[in-house]
């Protein structure tokens, strides 16, 4: 029997996770280690706060706290997919003018023409992109925290009526 007697087989494709599509684009905002005193020493953790959106108008943000970083990643995608929020897009654009506060955060989103990208920093550029905005521009003021920020700019871009 030679080699091409032998039948052909025909194998199925192996479908590695980075070859499948996702639904929704992830953006991590910060990983953080987090450290408890308690009596019987210091306990270490991870947070990481992640802020996901379909780039059609929906957009996610939530922590999630594990003793492993990849562990904590995960609890932080599920739990934003459980609470999305839906914003407004008029061609990649926000409406109008808002200016909106969250704490100590304050946050101004404003349209721009086409063309013009995202002008925005920190958090606010990483809500924006993954909503699905291509032309924005924000300023934020008052805080440095990241998670009020990102808080913020949702609580800013869901308010459009």
């Amino acid at each position: 029997m030679t080699w091409t007697d032998k039948k052909e087989v025909t194998r199925r494709p192996v479908r590695n996770s980075s070859e499948q599509k996702k639904e929704f684009k992830e953006e991590l905002l910060a990983i953080d280690k987090v450290t408890r005193v308690t009596a019987w020493g210091r306990q270490l953790r991870f947070r990481a706060v992640v802020v996901i959106g379909d780039g059609k108008g929906n957009v996610g943000l939530w922590t999630g706290k594990s003793w492993e970083v990849v562990d904590s990643i995960a609890k932080a995608i599920n739990n934003a997919k459980k609470n999305l929020t839906k914003v407004k897009i008029e061609n990649g654009t926000v409406p109008y003018d808002v200016k909106v506060k969250n704490k100590s955060a304050v946050v101004m989103v404003h349209p721009a023409s086409e063309g013009t990208g995202l002008i925005a920093g920190g958090a606010a550029r990483k809500v924006l992109a993954v909503a699905g905005y291509t032309d924005v521009l924000a300023k934020r003021y008052g805080s440095n925290n990241l998670i009020n920020n990102a808080r913020a700019t949702i609580k800013a871009l869901s308010s459009f009526k």
